[in-house]
């Protein structure tokens, strides 16, 4: 499965970015999602921690990090925003960045 991440409008990869900023463990943690997801398509999704946000909207949970995204088909992911958990829902502000990307991205 092909693993589509966000980028700002200067070509920055901002899950990546967001990703590289933590410890090493969270970053080992999520290199391994994404290589599950990469490797193992759709099922790899069943061992992960996921759950519903918006519609197609979904999240992973990665310690506590969350990782937004939506599954176009059954050939690609996209990766729309990455966030640290800071209650037990998703932060109106994090959600609404995600919502808008994934509009942008005609995904919505």
């Amino acid at each position: 499965m092909k693993i589509y991440e966000w980028e700002s409008a200067g070509g920055k990869n901002t899950i990546e970015t967001y990703f590289n900023a933590k410890t090493i463990t969270e970053k080992m943690q999520y290199y391994k999602t994404k290589n599950a997801i990469e490797e193992d398509g759709l099922t790899a999704f069943e061992n992960l921690n996921t759950r519903q946000l918006y519609g197609k909207l979904w999240e992973i949970k990665v310690s506590q990090n969350r990782i937004m995204y939506v599954i176009a088909d059954k050939e690609s992911v996209y990766f729309l925003h990455a966030c640290k958990k800071q209650k037990g829902k998703a932060e109106k502000f994090n959600l609404d960045k995600a919502i808008k990307r994934a509009k942008q991205s005609n995904l919505l």
